[in-house]
Formats: structure tokens, C-alpha cells, sequence
């Protein structure tokens, strides 16, 4: 699991508070590590105890499978806030100043509870699914705005994704984006791809991937002001919208009988 995430044993200690030689002595099996020592093992490795403790052979020292992380067979029970009075499951809002350290938290009660939460009384929110809603920041996703917040609804079996479905991920490598999802499960990966044409599109490996909530809407107090403007003008998308027409057109001349 160190070596898939490209860490030292000196990178893995500091870690886990520990020295670099205790990680040599697990590595070697000099040693065997104290239960405080797994927890935040599992924690830092977003797998199970079952995970760590299977012997050589079973998984191959690997943890859980990529596709068994992609069917949600060995992620983590969800962190979810809940209501004082009700005890009822409440809707999580990670705004933006919180979403460096949702990397860290999202799996900590304590960091779950602290984060507002509430309730959406309409009817496109099922009580019996788990949502969360992240504000955006940047123009990678235009037209959704900077700012914005995305209603998400959590998906453990990422292989109910559609290919160009819009979600939030978040993975060790990148904490929370917002982006289209294109799976390529069966060759590890995820690749993300940006509305706005200025961003490259770019691949997550799976066992980079810890959470995946899929976009419902979004909810943005940025109203759009074309006063004095030519909106097509003002926007990103021109030449992108500009070349698409071209490509019709050659495509129309091309059917034309000669």
C-alpha cells in the first residue's frame, strides 16, 4: 500500500507518528504493529482492519481489490451529520474554506459534526439516500459558476456511473473536484473532464479514489447580467462554439451529391 502511493518509509512514518525503522521492522516482519498503530493504518489507507490483517496471499499485501473498491464491496461505512432533536440524517455543507481539510476529515465524526447542516423539503431528495453539498470554486465547469454550490447525492458502487455524469470525487492526489466522469473501470481508472475547453482532461486511479457523490444541481447566487453585453461575446465557449459550426458545416458540404 506504501509503494502504490509512491511514499517512503520515511514519508509513511511521519505518517503515522511512529520512527522510520518501526516501518522497516512491519515491512520485514520483525514486527508487528499495536491496534492504535492499525486504526490509523486504516485510516491513512482508507481500508478496513479486515484489509490489513489478511495474510500474503489472500490479497497480495494490497489491501482490498480496485474492483472491489469500484463496487463499494470494501469502502467505509459514510460519515453522515445528523439533526439534535430528530436524530434524523441531515444534508452536510462543505463550503470552500473547508474543503482542504475535508480530505482529512471526511471520515471523523467530529469534523462531519462541525460542518453546517440542514434539510431540503422538496421532492427530488429521497429521505432514504444520503446527500451533501459542495461549494465550487473556479470556471473549470461553466456554465455552472464559481461559487455555486452542487447538490450531490453519495454512490457507493461507482460502477452505476454513466459516462459523462457530472460528480464530485474526492481523491487523495486532488482532495474535492467537481468534473465530468468518464469510468474506465476495467482498466483502473476514472478520467475527469472539465465543461470550460481550457482544461485537459486527466485520469484518477482508482485506489486514489476515496468518495464519489454524483451532481443533482446546483444552487448558485450569481445571476447572470447581460445588460451591455453580448453574452456569446463575453463567454469562454465562443471558439469552441465557433469550431463546432465549422465542423457541421464541412460535414453538410461532404453529404452534398456532386
Amino acid at each position: 500500500m506504501r509503494k502504490r502511493l509512491g511514499w517512503t518509509q520515511e514519508e509513511l512514518a511521519e505518517r503515522l507518528g511512529v520512527g522510520r525503522s518501526v516501518i522497516g521492522s512491519y515491512e520485514e516482519g520483525r514486527a508487528e504493529p499495536r491496534s492504535t498503530v492499525l486504526l490509523a493504518m486504516s485510516r491513512l489507507f482508507d481500508c478496513t482492519l479486515e484489509d490489513l490483517l489478511q495474510e500474503d496471499g489472500e490479497s497480495g499485501g494490497w489491501g482490498p481489490s480496485l474492483s472491489s473498491r469500484a463496487a463499494g464491496d470494501s469502502l467505509r461505512v459514510l460519515t453522515v451529520g445528523v439533526g439534535d432533536s430528530d436524530l434524523k440524517e441531515r444534508i452536510s455543507l462543505v463550503p470552500d474554506q473547508a474543503a482542504a481539510g475535508y480530505l482529512q476529515g471526511h471520515r471523523d465524526a467530529d469534523y462531519v459534526a462541525r460542518l453546517p447542516a440542514f434539510r431540503l423539503p422538496v421532492p427530488e431528495l429521497s429521505a432514504e439516500r444520503t446527500y451533501r453539498l459542495f461549494q465550487i470554486k473556479g470556471d473549470s465547469m461553466l456554465p455552472v459558476p464559481d461559487g455555486s454550490y452542487v447538490v450531490a447525492e453519495f454512490i457507493a458502487d461507482w460502477r452505476s456511473l454513466r459516462a459523462g455524469q457530472c460528480a464530485v470525487v474526492l481523491s487523495r492526489g486532488d482532495g474535492l473536484v467537481y468534473k465530468r466522469v468518464y469510468p474506465a473501470l476495467d482498466q483502473d481508472h476514472l478520467e475527469l473532464r472539465s465543461d470550460h475547453p481550457a482544461y485537459q482532461p486527466y485520469r484518477v486511479s482508482l485506489d486514489q479514489v476515496m468518495e464519489v457523490w454524483r451532481a443533482l444541481g446546483y444552487l448558485s447566487f450569481r445571476l447572470p447580467d447581460l445588460s451591455g453585453s453580448d453574452p456569446l461575446k463575453d463567454t469562454a465557449m465562443l471558439p469552441r462554439l465557433q469550431s463546432l459550426a465549422a465542423e457541421l458545416q464541412g460535414l453538410v458540404y461532404s453529404m452534398k451529391p456532386e
